[in-house]
């Protein structure tokens, strides 16, 4: 039986034991620029047998948060660069996660002349935090066809981008009500081109948006985010297997490092499920909600449930995670207050076992 702390092959990285820390947006990138201690934070926890990125976007129009990063500059790229050199000099390995939020965000945070997108012009229910305070979403521009292929080529420039910045891989966010999720999910998706009206088609999105990056990153250094039947952002995939099954048999040709489920409530049958269509490496974060993955859920290696397992606030408060997790504990808890946005508080200064 495997265990978690046991080394592991994905794609092209040999990672050193099979605990990854989940993506978690932080909001400290003023000017979509990440910040100095960035560095310090992720080689912090480059124990981690694997590192994925907050999300990062491809694109001005993919960002959905006030200073969240992204992979479309010469500046964004330098910086990351000094992210990733700290990671491997201290001997982890990372992942940059790209995730264009679509229709979820306001123009108040977009350069201007630029509007939030999605495969369909529906409003999402809800709002979203911006430097002038909570804001209503807007209707999204539906894209045109030439606009889906422009942000394909979109994701494909940022997947070399990351590569110069020295990331081991990329990981598409196709979770949690963004870009790649919407176009998945018949609420949002709409369109009877094809784009959507059948899971097959609007599973075409995803896997062309992969199919791009593939060709940038080559084999072993992709990974793919999904969260079928999640209610995040205002969507809804009453039956969701059959688009998922469709999704997977698309992105199985293209030599990809894993799939990455974030599972929603009540989806433990839809990841077995999934487990089974997909020959490959498969990463879970398990629903523990209203807390937060534990310790518990490294038995879900041992049970072949999955191979990996993906930690978030736990990690964000614990730097050397997989060391307190071989001990037993104890465990320092998240912050919430500090999540999002601020300076190195709740970021930087989480202590580590015997500090």
């Amino acid at each position: 039986m495997p265990t978690a702390f046991d080394p592991y092959q994905l794609g092209r990285a040999r990672l050193t034991n099979r605990i990854v820390m989940s993506p978690m947006t932080r909001s400290r990138a003023r000017d979509t620029v990440p910040s100095p201690l960035a560095a310090e934070y992720y080689a912090q926890r480059a124990t981690a047998g694997l590192i994925v990125t907050e999300g990062t976007q491809p694109s001005p129009v993919g960002q959905g948060y006030p200073d969240t990063p992204g992979l479309h500059s010469a500046e964004q790229v330098a910086a990351w660069r000094q992210v990733t050199d700290a990671v491997h000099k201290a001997g982890g390995v990372i992942y940059a996660q790209l995730l264009h939020t679509g229709r979820i965000g306001h123009p108040s945070l977009l350069p201007a002349g630029l509007h939030p997108v999605a495969p369909s012009a529906t409003r999402a229910a809800g709002q979203v935090f911006t430097h002038d305070g909570p804001k209503d979403f807007v209707t999204p521009r539906a894209l045109s066809d030439d606009g889906v292929r422009q942000t394909v080529g979109d994701f494909a420039d940022a997947a070399r981008n990351a590569l110069t910045a020295g990331f081991d891989g990329v990981e598409l966010h196709g979770a949690n009500g963004y870009l790649i999720h919407q176009f998945l999910a018949p609420n949002t998706n709409r369109r009877t081109d094809a784009w959507g009206g059948s899971p097959e088609a609007r599973a075409r999105f995803g896997v062309e948006v992969a199919t791009a990056v593939a060709d940038v990153v080559g084999p072993g250094k992709l990974g793919f985010r999904i969260s079928p039947g999640s209610p995040v952002n205002d969507m809804a995939e009453d039956d969701p297997e059959d688009t998922y099954v469709a999704l997977l048999a698309g992105l199985a040709p293209l030599g990809m490092s894993y799939v990455h489920v974030m599972e929603a409530a009540g989806g433990r049958d839809l990841t077995h499920r999934l487990r089974k269509e997909w020959d490959g490496t498969l990463i879970l974060n398990p629903h523990t909600s209203p807390e937060p993955t534990g310790p518990a859920a490294l038995g879900l290696i041992e049970d072949g449930t999955a191979d990996l397992i993906a930690f978030g606030a736990l990690f964000l408060a614990n730097p050397d995670l997989p060391a307190r997790l071989a001990a037993g504990g104890p465990y320092n808890a998240p912050d919430r207050a500090t999540f999002f946005g601020g300076d190195h508080r709740g970021y930087i200064d989480y202590p580590a076992l015997g500090a």
